[in-house]
């Protein structure tokens, strides 16, 4: 076996042979127990010589250390590299000295991707053959000592194909693999071969007799195949498809390897170093077996090779000590599961005592089910979002709002979401997922439920989870660590030890971090942009702490879970999280279900059935059932009225709802107490918290009264001393009542605070966004059951000149000028007020024709809207389209006899005509598919031309039903389709709208331009020309900017007859149209009887094309213009012919 070509002498490296006499190559004389030996050489002084043409030389790997930073070794003046090197002098600090400085030379990394370029290039070859082939199969009985020998030969027996260059990477020269190879530390030997039907293959059953998943391997333990020395067999692996590593773990130093890479390797480069095979009868150690006389790293933990890099220095490569317990993610592994028994393997390190002890304390931590109404789990749909910009000209992002029938809602529930998250990371990075909703749609309780579902269990692919209320994070000092955030700042302080901390930061990957209502961390919303994280020992602010988590500095590699709201600067940033998901709250069914719930668990079944008919006879408290907050206060009240007796009745607004609740604690507190709270709740609203110190209270008294009726409450993880309101809700009433009784609040002041009209200087900030309804139910419902049942009839009186402001301003209001949410915005606040010429007002002052477009629609918008729209006595059309508006919304305003036409999603108007076909409402059925318009219609998507099929089929199906006959209006009517989806997927949609065209009998404006442009190309102007003769009604056919050469204008020119009657404006312009095309298209330009305007700008033909079109135009009397110019005909022709016919345009 050859070792290589020795480097050649240069001046700056020397090398001389003190053993044999070779020049061209080194010999290799085996040894006893398979060691080596090697003749002894000299290399020369480092200094002005390259880490390259080091690394081209024959030296030893392992003997850089010496050359690149000699140890003063007592007695010898040069260092010389012998066989039997004394591995003792080996450091550490050398390596990784040297590492660092090949790091910095430019030469070696240039080097090293070029050789990363070329081995992509040669052994794509290898995977283009069968990736299941044996890698060891091609290799003979005859042909292993052969292959053994020139390992360089194996290479040349390759397939001849190569790769198209767009099949290569975009960047060679950087170019990493996608996965980390697959690790397997054991022992091989290449043996003499006596018969090679007997090759017995070592196979650790639970390594190699199983499928791999999606092409790799994962290999979540060391196996260790001992054979005795004394077999004369060849032991040989069945290595799974995928790139594999040997690395060897055996106590002689390798002195050399033997490269494999053929047919069925499946991988870019497999390395077998030669080494000694201890005795079957040696018992292998726990750790496995190491190199004797080699360092171990202290910052590489579980590796023994000092060419094992760690993770900080390579952050692309995953530490070897990650490798045992890598990718574990279908089942849990606990740290009491008992090891499999598997002779010559060692299984998963069990946990440290102090470790498993932490883990029970955790689980029992999270396992508390809350108590009382916070305890009733009803399963709200998790819906996946995006945020997108607001308008072209901000910057601030929002929610988009998906048709209700595209929403792709989160399978498998929170473990589904976590667990689909895991398995689309990359290894080593941190997973953000975001969950979004709105005040009260329980977000913290779902954030709860996490916890609880890996306390029992359901969420294997993590070891740990911390949940962190964010306004616990609200704290000044800069003396924390990330020991802290993860064990003193949760909502119950945890007792763990160095050795538990250090067990975590070995497994970040293995880590949930929940961070919930991250919205109160909007005052240190700077740690986004921060220049630097700590580190994980330094002390720092939590400020610091955020920054290294959010840059992936700290915890690198775990999953970070944040539910936040859809507002607020914070917010804006999420927009690049990993996933996003949407908490959209209760269904109406889910709403019922909660109320059943409630009373369940308070143990009174028996009030389950009049709870639900009070709510059912109140349709808008029903309609704001998709609140979670909303749910519980409406079964608080609910409880209360019915153990009054008597014929109770639910109020009709929100704030009766509240008046309701909050009427009895008012009078059974001190006096005043409900007004000073009001205060701290508007005080603390205009700052954006709802928190507050107990020194915030102006007496003792309020803040006893106000944790006995349950108005505030210790948060979780929160001090002794920090409060916080009950709910948001609550915090609004609170603050919009005391707008209602202040007489600090000017009254010119007062109409800002609804919110419905934008001011130019210093607008409001509605962070307390249910102010607005509240406050006006507040001043003008009747004070007797409304503030004066609150605060008494004195203090009520207080409001009645605020009520004279409001009015004035309300009335003044024009609602037609209003923006969508405005509008809805003045609906509510006009049905909370209860007050009768406020609300006829606005009903009729209601535009005709209301467009949503946009802007989401919720339940209760719903409800109010089409409540005006009644009222009104006028008919409306709605558009409705990007609303997000449900189902039964929908269906409720459509059945609406106001309502004569109405837009909205095809795919939502489609859904709601087959529901109502299911449940046989066939007057509504009909009033839907009368009143629905989709003109006129610009497909922006492949979706929109999918959803115009469907709705094309439901004509089809339709129509060959016995009882319905005709078109649908929808189909029938649409007279403008618009066609605008770009390059990409401009040629692949539109034979689908082609096979649908021919429905659209009233089509008079086709327009197939866009401004990046459509290219349907020839091909898509063939199959359009078929269809030309069912289009009668066609007046506008734009075919602008479509690459149209001679071949499609032939073809149109030939079937343009058909239109001759009707089309009056025709375009193609810039397209790549020559003079054959320009010739066809004259010839049949005087059959165009109908024809007016002709555009064929932009084009290729010449002056013969252009004079064979003004020739042409001589004859047609009709056409009033003729758009010619084109930087292909000389000017002066052009001009020309514009001299001979002035309709002849040229602009």
């Amino acid at each position: 076996m050859t070792r290589g070509r020795a480097a050649p002498d240069t001046p700056r490296r020397r090398s001389s042979w003190r053993e044999g006499e070779a020049t061209g190559s080194a010999p290799w004389i085996p040894g006893n127990g398979g060691s080596t030996q090697c003749a002894t050489m000299e290399l020369g002084p480092l200094e002005g010589s390259s880490y390259l043409e080091l690394l081209n030389s024959n030296a030893d790997p392992l003997h850089l250390y010496q050359l690149h930073d000699p140890m003063d070794l007592a007695g010898e003046e040069e260092t010389e590299l012998h066989s039997e090197t004394d591995m003792d002098t080996i450091n550490c600090d050398q390596f990784s000295r040297l590492w660092r400085d090949m790091e910095g030379d430019e030469e070696t990394r240039e080097a090293y991707a070029s050789i990363a370029e070329l081995d992509q290039y040669v052994f794509q070859d290898s995977q283009l053959e069968d990736p299941n082939k044996d890698i060891f199969k091609h290799i003979g009985p005859d042909e292993v000592s052969e292959s053994m020998e020139t390992p360089a030969e194996v290479g040349l027996k390759k397939s001849q194909k190569r790769p198209f260059p767009e099949e290569l990477p975009a960047d060679l020269k950087h170019w990493k693999p996608a996965e980390p190879p697959t690790v397997v530390t054991g022992s091989f030997l290449m043996g003499p071969v006596s018969d090679s039907s007997t090759l017995p293959c070592l196979l650790p059953p639970a390594l190699f007799n199983q499928e791999p998943a999606s092409g790799q391997t994962h290999l979540e333990e060391t196996y260790q195949t001992p054979m005795p020395s004394s077999s004369s067999s060849l032991s040989c692996l069945n290595l799974p498809e995928g790139p594999v590593q040997f690395i060897p773990t055996l106590s002689t130093l390798p002195q050399g390897f033997w490269q494999i890479s053929g047919a069925g390797t499946g991988g870019s480069s497999i390395f077998i170093y030669h080494s000694e095979v201890p005795q079957a009868s040696q018992p292998p150690s726990p750790s496995g077996l190491t190199v004797h006389g080699l360092p171990t790293s202290p910052d590489r933990p579980g590796s023994t090779s000092p060419f094992a890099p760690s993770a900080t220095d390579l952050p692309s490569m995953p530490e070897p000590a990650l490798t045992s317990r890598a990718n574990v993610t279908e089942h849990k592994t606990s740290p009491t599961q008992c090891q499999a028994a598997g002779e010559g393997s060692n299984k998963l390190p069990k946990w440290p005592e102090s470790v498993e002890q932490f883990y029970r304390l955790l689980q029992d931590t999270y396992q508390t089910e809350p108590a009382g109404p916070d305890g009733i789990l009803v399963e709200a749909d998790l819906v996946r979002a995006k945020l997108v910009r607001s308008s072209s000209k901000s910057l601030e992002r929002e929610l988009a709002t998906p048709d209700w029938a595209e929403r792709q809602l989160a399978h498998g529930g929170l473990a589904g979401v976590l667990l689909a998250a895991r398995e689309r990371r990359r290894p080593r990075e941190t997973q953000v997922i975001a969950v979004l909703g709105k005040a009260g749609q329980g977000k913290s309780y779902w954030a709860g439920a996490v916890s609880r579902a890996w306390a029992c269990g359901r969420l294997p692919q993590y070891d740990f989870v911390f949940s962190v209320p964010c306004h616990c994070l609200n704290r000044p000092g800069d003396a924390y660590r990330l020991q802290d955030l993860l064990f003193s700042l949760g909502p119950r302080p945890l007792v763990a030890d160095d050795e538990v901390f250090s067990h975590i930061l070995k497994r970040p990957d293995r880590v949930l971090l929940i961070l919930d209502a991250f919205e109160k961390l909007e005052a240190q919303d700077s740690f986004l942009h921060s220049t630097c994280g700590p580190a994980p020992s330094e002390p720092c602010s939590l400020r610091g702490l955020l920054a290294g988590l959010f840059q992936r500095k700290l915890l690198r590699g775990c999953t970070l879970l944040l539910t936040t709201r859809p507002r607020g600067r914070l917010t804006q940033s999420l927009s690049k999280a990993d996933a996003l998901f949407e908490l959209s709250g209760f269904s109406m069914e889910q709403a019922q279900a909660y109320v059943m719930r409630y009373f369940e668990c308070s143990g009174k079944t028996e009030q389950q059935a009049r709870a639900l008919a009070l709510l059912r006879d109140r349709p808008f408290l029903l309609s704001h059932g998709h609140s979670p907050t909303l749910c519980q206060a409406v079964c608080q009240l609910s409880e209360a009225l019915l153990e009054l007796g008597g014929d109770a009745e639910l109020p009709s607004t929100l704030t009766g709802l509240y008046v309701g609740l909050l009427g009895p604690a008012a009078r059974d507190g001190p006096p005043g107490a409900l007004a000073e709270l009001a205060k701290l709740a508007w005080e603390l609203g205009r700052r954006h918290q709802s928190t507050l110190r107990e020194d915030h209270f102006p007496s003792a008294g309020v803040r006893t009264w106000a944790l006995a009726k349950g108005l505030v409450q210790h948060p979780p993880g929160a001090t002794a001393s920090e409060l916080a309101f009950c709910s948001f809700l609550l915090q609004c009433f609170l603050a919009a009542t005391w707008l209602a009784l202040s007489g600090e609040i000017k009254d010119k002041e007062l109409p800002q605070y609804l919110a419905l009209t934008p001011r130019k200087k210093r607008p409001y900030d509605n962070w307390l966004e249910g102010v607005p309804r509240f406050l006006a139910g507040l001043i003008f419902q009747p004070p007797t059951r409304c503030l004066g049942a609150l605060v008494g009839p004195s203090a009520a009186a207080l409001a009645d000149r605020k009520q004279k402001v409001l009015a004035k301003y309300l009335k003044r209001l024009q609602p037609g000028t209003l923006r969508a949410r405005q509008l809805l915005e003045l609906l509510h606040c006009a049905h909370e007020a209860e007050e009768a010429g406020i609300w006829r007002h606005v009903v009729q002052e209601l535009p005709a024709r209301l467009s949503f477009l946009g802007t989401r629609l919720t339940p209760p918008d719903a409800h109010v809207l089409g409540k005006a729209l009644e009222a009104a006595g006028r008919d409306f059309s709605l558009d409705l389209r990007s609303t997000g508006i449900d189902p039964s919304g929908l269906g409720s305003l459509v059945g609406l006899s106001c309502v004569t036409h109405f837009r909205a999603a095809l795919s939502d108007t489609v859904a709601l005509w087959e529901s109502l076909r299911q449940r046989g409402e066939t007057k509504l059925l009909q009033a839907a598919e009368e009143k629905f318009t989709i003109e006129p219609f610009k497909a922006k998507s492949l979706k929109d031309v999918e959803d115009l099929g469907k709705l094309v089929q439901t004509q089809r199906t339709r129509s060959s039903s016995e009882d319905t006959a005709g078109e649908l209006p929808a189909v029938r009517d649409l007279k403008k389709l618009e066609f605008a989806l770009g390059p990409i997927s401009g040629p692949r949609a539109f034979p689908k709208l082609v096979r649908i065209l021919m429905a659209f009998s009233s089509l008079q404006h086709l327009d197939l331009d866009a401004l990046s442009e459509n290219k349907i190309g020839d091909e898509g102007v063939s199959q359009l020309s078929a269809t030309f003769p069912q289009l009668k009604s066609l007046e506008t056919l734009n075919l602008s900017q479509n690459s149209i050469t001679d071949v499609g204008a032939c073809k149109l020119a030939e079937a343009l007859p058909s239109l001759a009657a009707s089309l009056l404006r025709l375009s193609l312009y810039n397209n790549c149209i020559c003079d054959i095309g320009a010739e066809s298209l004259a010839r049949v330009l005087p059959d165009m009887v109908s024809l007016r305007v002709m555009d064929v700008q932009y084009n290729k033909f010449t002056a013969a094309g252009a004079q064979q079109l003004a020739a042409s135009l001589r004859k047609c009397p009709h056409v009033e213009t003729l758009a010619m110019w084109t930087p292909t005909i000389p000017f002066g022709v052009q001009e020309h012919l514009q001299q001979q016919d002035s309709r002849i345009s040229l602009r």
